[in-house]
């Protein structure tokens, strides 16, 4: 009975350990988490800043069409 209550105990406090250890991890690095979330946004609208600036330096309409020729050919002799 008594080896029971031994096993009982080590089971509560390696249940409530798992548990303290998993509340504190969430309290230490959850502000770390946040300001790497807030880098990585900053970071993507940097990008959509710059690859919109260069969409707009690079943009080009259609190619203007060539002339016609007006005059014809000479024949070449052979």
């Amino acid at each position: 009975m008594e080896t029971l209550q031994i096993l009982g105990w080590i089971y509560i406090g390696i249940m409530l350990g798992c548990m303290g250890g998993i509340m504190a991890l969430a309290l230490f690095l959850g502000p770390r988490i946040k300001g790497y979330q807030t880098d990585i946004n900053d970071l993507k609208e940097e990008k959509k800043l710059l690859k919109a600036q260069l969409t707009k330096s690079y943009k080009r309409g259609k190619p203007q069409p060539r002339k016609k020729r007006t005059w014809k050919r000479k024949p070449s002799k052979k």
